[in-house]
């Protein structure tokens, strides 16, 4: 084959991606703050509700997936003590006669809280309890957790992976990682009780890579690190080199930018220009209501920032990751929709006065009742998810689309997002049959590198809503480059709905037309667009300048999920949280390097 007919070929099978949707952040029954709160629903409990089959919810009711079945799916489990709660449970298992055990049976909100307590404690201290950090229960349950990713894996229909969480929380500054197989797994998990570092995972990642065992780590909840998810040091304070860069960059392609516990693209005192930088905060430090401080290192945006600086200096970017979407559910489902949102962790936020999103009857009787401060699980969001471009539905494919960044983020709905960049194409794309693989032959797609020369490229940016969800209300590029060495961000609005034209000065679309009906969540069906699609050059564009970019749409307004609950329970929404959101989805970047 020529090297013509080699790329055409190349070019072909890129063209026949298609978008597909998962969940890859999902906990049952084996971890600890799980069982704690009386889930008791399995791997297997996973795999059918992605399939579209119901299951039980902690406290008896029965939950089914909204809309169509997954297309692949992880159970991460929490490695540290995993499957130890189900043998404390269990009289004939002498994990049974521990403190922790006692807390359980006791089954009141105190002892499950002192349960928590006791192995949060030692997840913190990064310490094992002898008590109960048991060899023989960990490999039972991950020996399970693997069998149940085969016997339901089923290619074209669901692609489900092996896969667990390491959860790394020093001071309760976040640092978890979800690790996700390929294919084969190894024979146990290496957890935060081996190394709190996860540079020493990132080593046992390229160890097992070296025996075929192919795997990667991602990075979730940076918003709750208080700024160590992205330092600009290692973990021990020392100065990042190249071979740290290559190290992190190998096995953390890709991040996750949404999820319950918030979303971390960007914070409004980080990014004070962008109107839409408050989306779902998450202020507290991981398993706690301890306050984030530190802002920098702790978001997408500021890190895709730092790693501009970093490759200019010591010539790799550790920051050059794609973008993911996921749920972090602990029971074994995720409530992607805002509509019916059923919570997050069992018994702790399975009904609307534990969720505690609306008002109470009468505040003045409810001493913990605070109007500036909701309880954490009103925090919570409803869940992200994973978008991929992939051949098929595989886990070679799927897989492989993680490890090149052709991955996108949604707040749950499954609206689809292209991006791509080059010099080959022009406006007259947007009209073109072959659009798509115009842009391929043409450019780079997301998470790709294109060459930067002394023109501006074009930028293909293409939206499309969710059958099931709101309109679109616009499409924007975030840009961030280096400017004598300081970080710079701007954002543009490059496509409205409606057939509105950005304004030249302003970079924005006029002000979003939908609505909401306050007592009953009902919006508009004549404001917003199915389909977005723009042809974009950077009119501030500057050769010889490192840069990003990336594609973030938004739907109209719509209610949140706690606003959806004060309707149906006859309250009001807590005034400390929005009643209404712009559910979003988001590309992962495309770098733009200078020409050597």
């Amino acid at each position: 084959m020529s090297g013509r007919d080699g790329a055409r070929a190349t070019t072909e099978r890129a063209a026949s991606r298609e978008a597909y949707f998962g969940d890859l952040h999902i906990h049952t029954q084996y971890s600890f703050d799980s069982f704690i709160y009386n889930v008791r629903t399995t791997p297997d409990d996973a795999y059918r509700y992605a399939k579209g089959e119901a299951i039980d919810l902690a406290g008896g009711s029965k939950i089914r997936i909204s809309g169509a079945p997954l297309d692949f799916i992880a159970v991460t489990d929490h490695a540290e003590f995993l499957g130890v709660m189900p043998g404390a449970n269990d009289p004939a298992d002498p994990l049974s006669k521990t403190p922790v055990a006692e807390s359980l049976r006791t089954g009141t909100q105190e002892e499950r809280s002192k349960a928590w307590a006791t192995i949060g404690g030692a997840l913190v201290a990064g310490q094992r309890d002898p008590a109960i950090d048991d060899v023989p229960a960990l490999r039972a349950a991950w020996s399970r957790i693997v069998e149940a990713a085969e016997r339901h894996y089923e290619p074209g229909r669901l692609t489900t992976f092996a896969a667990y969480e390491y959860t790394s929380a020093p001071d309760r500054q976040n640092l978890h990682r979800n690790v996700i197989f390929r294919g084969r797994a190894p024979e146990q998990p290496f957890s935060a009780l081996d190394s709190q570092n996860p540079e020493e995972l990132w080593r046992w990642l390229d160890g097992l890579r070296a025996q075929g065992i192919e795997g990667i780590a991602i990075p979730h909840n940076m918003n709750g690190s208080d700024g160590r998810m992205f330092q600009r040091t290692t973990f021990d304070g020392g100065e990042i080199d190249r071979e740290w860069a290559e190290l992190r960059i190998r096995n953390e392609p890709i991040v996750e930018m949404s999820q319950v516990k918030g979303t971390s693209e960007t914070h409004p005192l980080l990014s004070p220009n962008d109107e839409w930088a408050g989306f779902e905060q998450f202020p507290y430090r991981i398993g706690s209501n301890e306050p984030i401080t530190v802002y920098a290192g702790g978001f997408v945006r500021d890190a895709l920032l730092a790693g501009l600086q970093l490759e200019g200096a010591v010539g790799a970017n550790p920051y050059k990751f794609g973008m993911i979407g996921a749920t972090d559910t602990h029971n074994s489902a995720g409530p992607f929709e805002e509509a019916r949102y059923f919570g997050k962790l069992g018994l702790l936020d399975n009904t609307f006065r534990s969720r505690g999103g609306t008002t109470p009857p009468n505040p003045a009787e409810v001493p913990s009742y605070d109007p500036k401060l909701p309880p954490v699980p009103g925090r919570w969001s409803a869940a992200g998810l994973a978008g991929v471009w992939a051949e098929d539905n595989s886990r070679e494919a799927i897989f492989d689309a993680m490890r090149r960044k052709e991955t996108f983020a949604t707040s749950g709905p499954r609206m689809k997002v292209r991006f791509f960049a080059g010099t080959g194409f022009d406006e007259t794309i947007l009209s073109a049959r072959d659009s798509v693989r115009a842009a391929y032959a043409g450019g780079v797609s997301m998470g790709g590198d294109l060459e930067a020369g002394e023109a501006a490229p074009a930028f293909f940016a293409w939206a499309l809503r969710d059958p099931e969800a709101a309109w679109l209300d616009r499409l924007q590029i975030v840009k961030g480059w280096l400017e004598n060495g300081e970080h710079r961000e701007a954002v543009y609005d490059v496509a409205c709905e409606g057939g509105a034209v950005p304004d030249p000065a302003t970079h924005r679309c006029p002000q979003t037309r939908g609505s909401v009906d306050p007592a009953t969540c009902a919006i508009s069906s004549e404001v917003g667009a199915s389909e977005l699609r723009a042809v974009w050059r950077d009119p501030d564009y500057r050769p010889g300048t490192r840069a990003f970019y990336y594609v973030r749409v938004l739907e109209v307004p719509t209610c949140r999920w706690s606003t959806w609950d004060a309707i149906r329970n006859g309250r009001e929404p807590h005034p400390a949280l929005a009643r209404t959101i712009q559910e979003r989805a988001w590309s992962s970047p495309i770098w733009l390097t200078p020409r050597s």
